[in-house]
């Protein structure tokens, strides 16, 4: 027992084990093996290493955004002049990364708290029986008035009339704002930061700039009737309804070379509010949204009611760096020597079960042995004896 033991350690540190190779001089089977390793090696150099880039580590960026909206509105409705400025058409207030420019309006002005008469075709009534309270979704006072033939509602009046949008929008001077946006991204793993504001840019070139996808790629100053050119839609269209446009900034960088090559790109993109869309979905179209100014006059508490049609602008920021790392590249090249060994099972399939020498192939590959027991006392133990199949 003792020298098994010691034969068995002697065995594990001074013997070196290596499996048996057979050398095949088929020609089809030759072709067949170093296609597949090419395969596999022109899909490491070319997929793995030059497309999806293999030999680096990856990093998405921490963003912010900051925009800021200039210019100035003016609108004539029945004889009353009225300028709207950043602070009238700007929802919500300047710097978020997702608000609302408002290019129509329908107004209506001086409500207060009380009953008045629904709208002439809607909530139609011929007596107080049809204005039971609960039914619609206002509050009825279950009174039929009789001029309107609708139901009596408790609510802010005189009720809104939103049954004709304004056309040609009110706002049509919204096409000649601009959009200023400052964006920042950080990526932590790489610990670089980076504003589009890059090297070149500065007090001097914003105030003179306007961005353009050829002459001025990188000026952060956006026409707001070039951003919906470029997204796709007719801006009267888009201004009369509303609708939503995905200004995206994209950051694709790659840190292996200088830092200062890691640059912004934009993109637009018409998101929905296109007259053109597929009948199932035309009865969503546009954008809209209600708000109110309410003040006292002579101590009674009233409201200008405001239903704003306009543009939503949604900035979207999506990032993605890379630099050179042995531990991805290691990996990959693992991987890739891995996928070698399928030229290795392709050929033995062939050699072993396609081939007209098939037998004679697998006499040569697998070395077949017999077992005889000897004495378990004895110095061998146990001993084997090879036989070939011929």
């Amino acid at each position: 027992m003792k020298s098994h033991i010691t034969n068995a350690i002697s065995d594990f540190f001074c013997e070196y084990e290596t499996p048996r190779q057979v050398l095949v001089r088929n020609r089809r089977v030759g072709v067949v093996c170093r296609l597949i390793q090419l395969g596999v090696l022109a899909y490491i150099i070319v997929w793995v290493f030059i497309y999806e880039k293999g030999y680096q580590s990856t990093d998405t960026a921490v963003s912010s955004v900051f925009t800021k909206m200039k210019g100035v509105g003016y609108t004539n409705v029945s004889g009353e002049e009225r300028v709207w400025d950043v602070a009238d058409y700007v929802f919500p207030s300047q710097g978020d990364a997702s608000f609302v420019v408002m290019t129509n309006y329908i107004i209506t002005e001086g409500q207060k708290m009380g009953k008045c008469p629904e709208l002439p075709g809607k909530h139609h009534c011929s007596s107080g029986s049809d204005c039971e309270g609960g039914r619609y979704k206002r509050q009825m006072t279950g009174v039929c008035v009789n001029t309107t033939k609708t139901c009596e509602v408790l609510a802010w009046c005189p009720v809104e009339d939103d049954s004709k949008i304004p056309d040609p929008p009110l706002l049509m001077s919204a096409e000649n704002y601009t959009l200023f946006i400052k964006n920042s991204v950080t990526f932590p793993t790489f610990k670089v930061s980076r504003s589009n504001l890059v090297e070149g840019i500065d007090k001097n070139y914003i105030g003179n700039c306007l961005h353009d996808p050829k002459t001025a790629p990188l000026c952060p100053i956006f026409r707001l009737g070039d951003i919906v050119k470029m997204s796709g839609f007719s801006f009267e269209t888009i201004a009369k309804v509303g609708g939503a446009i995905g200004i995206v900034i994209d950051w694709t960088c790659n840190f292996d070379v200088d830092v200062r090559k890691c640059k912004p790109t934009y993109e637009f993109h018409g998101l929905y509010g296109n007259p053109d869309e597929k009948d199932d979905v035309r009865a969503s179209v546009g954008y809209n949204f209600r708000y109110a100014k309410h003040y006292l006059e002579d101590k009674v508490q009233k409201r200008t009611l405001l239903k704003v049609f306009g543009i939503r602008f949604d900035i979207i920021v999506q990032s993605l760096a890379r630099k050179f790392d042995i531990i991805p590249t290691l990996t990959a090249i693992g991987s890739g020597v891995g996928i070698f060994g399928v030229a290795t099972v392709v050929c033995d399939l062939m050699m072993l079960y396609l081939l007209p020498k098939r037998e004679f192939y697998k006499n040569m590959k697998f070395k077949y042995t017999e077992s005889q027991t000897q004495d378990p006392d004895s110095e061998a133990g146990s001993t084997e004896t090879e036989a070939s199949n011929k």
